[in-house]
């Protein structure tokens, strides 16, 4: 079998999805293969020759050899001006090399002029007409040299960016090998067939779409026997370790779907009703061992929604080895400044929060579950072990108006030398959710994939004035833009804990 990550996404880690099935089938005697995509196809758009029309795409399309080192290099990212140059050049130069195609393109993103991700019928365009995708030379090429004897070939579809080539790339292998079996799996995939009313637009291209956590679902496709393993660590041995957009491998490991929390208004994972499925920490720190010993890399990742109290207690009493990052709950944990510095000394490095609100109103009509006063104590604590914060922030939720969002400003001025990152959010209503019949639907993204909905603010704020405010009022007080010039471009927290100085 193939397993493919199809562009485009943030090509800075190997993808943990198809690293994960691969280990599943591989430990169920089932041969696989694997095609970071997303990775070749960005190198291989910024080797293509291009004419240069102005002065900086010359100059970025001069330098890209040295562009392209420097992201791999940890000195640049000492040196903030050369790292934001080498990042912005080359995004200029992916950006020209699909300007003919009506695409446009960027380390973090793809948008079609006329298609959109979220209409099933662009999609099967996309499908129809391979050739006019601006991978279409990269993966027409490359795909024959792995497809020959593989019988199935499954794609990986986690984000918006990744839909359109992804079909694209699909049409192309349905057209070329009409005999193979096409299975569609992937973040994406799962949010689209848990919608109410979901009915498959793709049966003439896809021969089976996978829902939820893969590995089993996979193995009965592909007709095995065998009792599926209850916990197998991802295998990142067939991916290109050394190529990704970092100074060293960032290795990626879940230690759970899900949220432990899962009591937040709004959020995707009830809206889906996804259950909490955690990894045993016992079972985290082996895993870590072995894959840290096996690929060597510089920084661990932890994807989960929110890494759970007892895996944090964990890391603490049983450092990896290996500086680390992830997203964390506002908790009374990270209020003990000991607990913090044990945690320092564990390596983490970077600590996102979603703090999302400084009104201790909205965050009770969100059911965050913390208090203005414990979130103050928590970013004290960490700023005081040296640990980076972070914050996530989420604007025009019902519950908040200008009052709030101004409460939320002053929360953060105050807080300034503790957090270091910022990632600003404008609301949106997921469509599946309870609140969405309470607050009324309407128009916001035209398509029958759409996962959100527009709404009536009872405050009458709109998105239009939220971002208003953040542009204006939020971005231009002196202690908050000097966090937002911190945000490492295009990358954001992928980045983030090498600006920090961790190598």
């Amino acid at each position: 079998m193939l397993l493919i990550f199809p562009p485009l996404a943030k090509a800075c880690e190997p993808p943990p999805g198809i690293a994960a099935l691969a280990a599943s089938l591989n430990a169920h005697g089932v041969q696989c293969r694997l095609l970071d995509a997303n990775l070749e196809g960005q190198l291989w758009l910024l080797d293509q020759p291009q004419a240069a029309a102005d002065t900086w795409s010359r100059r970025a399309s001069k330098g890209r050899e040295g562009n392209l080192a420097a992201l791999r290099d940890s000195a640049v990212y000492r040196a903030p001006d050369r790292y934001r140059r080498a990042v912005s050049d080359l995004n200029r130069i992916l950006s020209h090399s699909a300007a003919e195609n009506g695409v446009t393109i960027g380390f973090a993103d793809y948008q079609h002029k006329i298609l959109s991700p979220l209409r099933s019928a662009d999609l099967v365009a996309a499908a129809l007409d391979p050739e006019s995708n601006p991978f279409f030379r990269y993966f027409s090429r490359r795909l024959p040299e792995f497809l020959a004897g593989v019988g199935t070939v499954g794609f990986s579809l986690n984000y918006l960016s990744q839909a359109l080539c992804t079909f694209a790339m699909i049409g192309y292998v349905r057209k070329r090998y009409p005999s193979l079996k096409i299975i569609l799996g992937g973040g994406l995939v799962t949010s689209w067939m848990q919608r109410p009313e979901w009915i498959n637009p793709f049966g003439n291209l896809v021969d089976s779409l996978i829902t939820g956590p893969g590995e089993e679902p996979l193995l009965a496709l592909l007709g095995s026997t065998a009792t599926p393993k209850k916990h197998v660590p991802p295998d990142y041995t067939g991916l290109p370790l050394t190529k990704y957009f970092s100074p060293g491998l960032i290795l990626p490991y879940s230690a759970g779907s899900g949220c432990y929390w899962n009591r937040c208004s709004f959020c995707p994972e009830q809206a889906e009703r996804n259950r909490y499925r955690p990894v045993p920490p016992s079972r985290v720190l082996s895993d870590l061992s072995h894959l840290t010993e096996q690929t060597k890399p510089v920084l661990i990742h932890l994807l989960d929604n929110a890494i759970s109290p007892a895996l944090l207690h964990a890391l603490a009493d049983n450092p990896p080895g290996v500086p680390w990052y992830g997203f964390a709950r506002i908790d009374e944990h990270l209020a003990d400044p000991e607990f913090c510095r044990a945690l320092k000394r564990s390596g983490c490095a970077l600590l996102k929060l979603g703090l999302e609100s400084g009104d201790q109103g909205v965050l009770d009509r969100m059911c965050k579950g913390i208090s203005l006063g414990l979130a103050s104590r928590v970013l004290n604590s960490l700023r005081r072990a040296g640990i980076p914060v972070y914050c996530y922030l989420l604007f025009g939720t019902p519950g908040e108006t200008v009052v709030e969002a101004r409460r939320t400003l002053e929360f953060v001025a105050a807080h300034h030398c503790a957090i270091r990152f910022l990632n600003l959010a404008v609301f949106n209503m997921p469509l599946y959710g309870d609140e969405a019949q309470e607050y009324g639907n309407e128009p916001f993204y035209e398509g029958d994939l759409s996962l959100y909905t527009a709404f009536r603010h009872p405050g009458e704020w709109d998105r239009k004035k939220v971002r208003r405010f953040l542009e204006r009022e939020f971005k231009r007080h002196p202690a908050i833009a000097a966090i937002v010039r911190n945000d490492p471009p295009q990358f954001g927290s992928n980045h983030a804990a090498f600006l920090c100085g961790i190598l």
